[in-house]
């Protein structure tokens, strides 16, 4: 049960006008700073970062309040300008009756019916995807989730639209763009994508090539007779005055999915596997749950409810390793929370890393125990000491999509085989948009069930 935060006469938090400090601790490893800083300041810290106010939100029922209660005086934070370099105006950095708009239109692809409805798809997918595997091979885990992922969002999203090489060059695409955004400096300072850095020539071109893609897929959609997949239910979407979206709309969302549906589900499918080869009586308990209930064939989009402890698993690693690792705010009328008065534009920061990983709401916050997810222990966590997703009328869309797609690959994956960890391999982590991996990835041995 949540408990009532205490009220706090003043603001409290690192000292210093311009942040600078505060600014060069973010920059090098925000999620050591957010911790130490949630540690030491408690559930509401006020300070400066990038010559901005900020305050970071911990407790529950404050998160409750910012995306939820007080969500219509709220936009999305600052750090969305960035993000709109490559995404445009999609779903995830739009505003206003933009934004409105565009959420009434997508939703009608993301109907519980819709998304049972591609279930097979992910299915499909990931079994072609695994017929590359043989036991004893030594992959590169963050990269074949990754591939696998890509492949599943392509189906999925365009069906037969999309060619192997624009899959490939979709995917190497994205890469660059992550790596962009991953603490480079022209994203932590903006730097105008016309100022040519090595960085900013790579990710332009790489927005370039992504462009090239998505404008000629939905070039040949517009000449071809309707399709039953999730690019012709937008294609076909239309609002209220019976007007549907323009390619340069459609553009932003298709990024929106590619660099969202196909980063976070790669991301929480790695680190699952990731904690399955540290914990081998859980990864046991798993197989037996999906082998039971599968017995060798495909999964599927039913086959999701019958698989409680998988989901348990998958709820549990994206406590530890949420791919979406902080939530951001910025207020746009004068706002009040504990006795603190916030002004307008102050950032507001939610962290997934850090209140995930509180011991109020979390016991042994650092262990891996899925079974903190059962029904009857669930029931005693708070709204909002945990939120993958998100919340408010803001939630990740794609949240059902989401957990559905991870289960069904979680599922193939390890009905199949089992994944070592070698010797010396560990997980660096480095937060950018999504929590990613420092480095090329963990080295993975691949084991054949029965085998080895």
């Amino acid at each position: 049960m949540t408990t009532t935060p205490e009220p706090q006469a003043r603001p409290q938090g690192p000292p210093g006008t311009y942040g600078v400090r505060n600014t060069l601790r973010f920059a090098s490893n925000p999620l050591s700073w957010l911790r130490a800083t949630a540690d030491e300041y408690g559930d509401l810290v006020s300070m400066r970062v990038l010559g901005r106010p900020w305050v970071l939100v911990s407790h529950p029922d404050d998160i409750e309040r910012v995306l939820v209660k007080d969500a219509r005086i709220m936009k999305r934070d600052d750090g969305m300008e960035i993000v709109r370099r490559v995404l445009g105006q999609g779903l995830l950095t739009s505003e206003g009756d933009l934004w409105k708009r565009q959420r009434k239109l997508m939703s009608q692809a993301f109907s519980p019916k819709r998304i049972q409805e591609y279930g097979a798809a992910m299915a499909r997918v990931a079994d072609t995807s695994l017929g590359d595997w043989r036991s004893g091979d030594v992959a590169n885990l963050h990269q074949e989730m990754a591939r696998t992922t890509m492949k599943v969002v392509a189906d999925v999203l365009f069906g037969a639209s999309m060619k192997a090489r624009d899959v490939e060059a979709a995917g190497g695409a994205l890469e660059v763009v992550n790596e962009f955004f991953s603490g480079s400096m022209e994203a932590l300072l903006r730097v105008p994508k016309w100022i040519p850095t090595p960085r900013n020539i790579r990710v332009n071109r790489a927005v370039a090539a992504l462009d090239r893609v998505v404008y000629d897929i939905l070039a040949r959609r517009r000449a071809e007779e309707p399709r039953d997949d999730l690019l012709g239910t937008l294609l076909a979407a239309q609002d209220d005055d019976g007007a549907g979206m323009s390619d340069v709309q459609l553009r932003d969302e298709v990024m929106t999915l590619f660099l969202a549906g196909h980063e976070t589900t790669s991301l929480a499918l790695s680190h699952t596997l990731y904690l399955l080869s540290k914990h081998p009586a859980i990864e046991r308990q798993l197989h037996e749950e999906i082998a039971s209930v599968l017995r060798g064939r495909l999964p599927t989009a039913e086959d999701v409810r019958a698989l409680p402890f998988t989901e348990c698993v998958l709820k549990e690693t994206m406590r530890l390793y949420p791919p979406a690792w902080a939530t951001g705010r910025e207020t746009t009328e004068p706002f009040e929370l504990r006795g603190i008065k916030i002004p307008v534009g102050a950032q507001l920061v939610a962290s997934q890393w850090v209140v995930h990983r509180d011991a109020r709401w979390f016991p042994n916050p650092e262990g891996f125990d899925p079974s903190r997810w059962s029904p009857e222990r669930a029931k005693d966590v708070p709204r909002y000491a945990y939120f993958p997703f998100g919340g408010g009328p803001r939630v990740c869309i794609g949240n059902h999509f989401a957990m559905m797609e991870a289960t069904v690959l979680l599922a193939v994956i390890v009905q199949r085989f089992r994944l070592e960890l070698l010797p010396g391999e560990r997980l660096d982590l480095r937060p950018a948009v999504t929590l990613r991996q420092q480095g090329p990835g963990l080295r993975v041995r691949i084991v054949a069930r029965g085998v080895g």
